[in-house]
């Protein structure tokens, strides 16, 4: 397969941009694999990609039920950070950003990485003594914090309401690491990546069943017939629980609608990310102009990809309060990704009581960002039949010995996390 490069897209330039081979092949599905990964988003690509690059396991199978990046990958705001307070969570995102920050060459492909900060705006002495603790557990590992005072941050974004009556801005935590990078380019480039290790990326094979013998997984049932594994992952984001039941398996997940929006294009006015914890609300702006932003969970649960008028509402207040010049732009798109809830807010990557059945969901909000790190770390689970050191706490039995991994502090509420 063609490597890209600048001479290349030159060469192709100039001759009208004819001869461009395939992304990736279009293979039917062979009748048994060493591996196959439910899911070809983001979670599930990746972690065919490690299996082949970091184990050699190269006779593996990726299922996707419609094409490549239609799924969650491409209903996302596209950030990317580390900045998390609890230790489990924090040493395994900041991996996952260490292979982000090195990704467009491993893949060769461009994924629009942008470190241009991740700012977390505080507007009272509470939520500033959050953010320092936030902040010291960052540093305390190697992972870049600055709490910013109001002044610095009034330089970084200045059009923000720094006088708002509700929530005037004291300040904000940095991680200048943090940034953006294109949901559907890092879906595509794990696909080119994975099937130029040998990968079979199968599109349109919807998974209607898992096959088992004896407590032991054999294979699945998909629309284009049966196929046979000896290991099966599951990499489903939202339909975390509907694919896990056809396999006996009750999981501790919601699944909720989570709203996003595109505006008109401008020329540039918020270089950074920024996070508005008191309303819910983030906005960043991509490469095309428009200002990509969105809010809270709906609060129902739901496997709709859409959504309310009611939360439509909300997150335009939130982000008028935040950003008083919001209130004249025109917004363009909007559209819902399901977020499978777990109900202490943080991630799975595990075996799962099913021999050679293995789980990788309950992302809440941290899915897009956490990408290589999760494809890593449950390639390793797979290979192995054992976690790696970073993924060893997300497993399900911690719900069931009250190891919990709370890192939003609101309980076992999916909805409020």
């Amino acid at each position: 397969m063609t490597r890209y490069s600048a001479f290349g897209l030159l060469t192709k330039a100039l001759g009208g941009h004819s001869g461009w081979g395939r992304a990736w092949r279009d293979p039917a599905p062979k009748p048994s694999y060493d591996v196959v990964i439910i899911g070809g988003g983001g979670h599930g690509l990746a972690s065919a990609y490690y299996l082949a690059k970091e184990h050699g396991i190269t006779n593996v199978a990726v299922l996707e039920k419609g094409p490549i990046g239609l799924g969650n990958t491409g209903r996302n705001t596209t950030i990317v950070r580390s900045n998390y307070l609890l230790p489990e969570n924090n040493h395994f995102y900041e991996w996952s950003l260490k292979l982000w920050e090195g990704l467009e060459q491993d893949l060769n492909f461009n994924v629009m990485m942008s470190q241009r900060g991740v700012l977390n705006l505080f507007h009272s002495d509470a939520q500033k003594h959050a953010a320092a603790r936030r902040g010291n557990s960052m540093r305390l590992i190697g992972v870049d914090a600055e709490l910013l005072d109001r002044e610095q941050v009034r330089a970084m974004v200045p059009m923000l309401d720094f006088d708002n009556a509700r929530f005037p801005v004291m300040g904000g935590l940095l991680q200048r690491r943090g940034g953006t990078a294109r949901h559907d380019a890092v879906a595509w480039g794990f696909a080119r990546a994975a099937d130029r290790l040998g990968v079979d990326i199968i599109q349109h094979c919807e998974v209607t069943g898992i096959r088992r013998e004896g407590g032991r997984v054999t294979g699945v049932e998909t629309t284009r017939g049966p196929i046979a594994a000896r290991k099966v992952g599951m990499a489903v984001a939202g339909n975390t629980s509907r694919v896990a039941a056809m396999a006996g398996l009750r999981l501790p997940i919601e699944s909720h609608v989570l709203q996003a929006f595109v505006t008109e294009g401008l020329k540039p006015l918020v270089d950074t990310v920024v996070t508005f914890g008191a309303g819910h609300f983030y906005i960043s702006q991509s490469d095309k102009g428009g200002l990509v932003f969105g809010g809270d969970l709906d609060g129902y649960n739901s496997y709709a990809q859409r959504g309310t008028l009611q939360m439509v509402e909300h997150v335009f207040a939130a982000g008028v309060a935040m950003m008083p010049c919001l209130s004249r732009l025109r917004v363009l798109r909007q559209w819902g990704g399901v977020m499978d809830m777990t109900m202490d807010g943080s991630p799975l990557i595990c075996r799962t009581p099913v021999e050679g059945l293995y789980l990788n969901g309950g992302w809440c909000y941290g899915g897009f960002k956490a990408t290589p790190g999760s494809g890593w770390c449950f390639a390793h689970t797979i290979a192995k039949d054992a976690p790696h050191p970073l993924n060893a706490s997300m497993t399900i039995e911690r719900f069931r010995d009250g190891r919990l991994m709370d890192e939003r502090g609101v309980g076992p509420w999916p909805w409020a996390q």
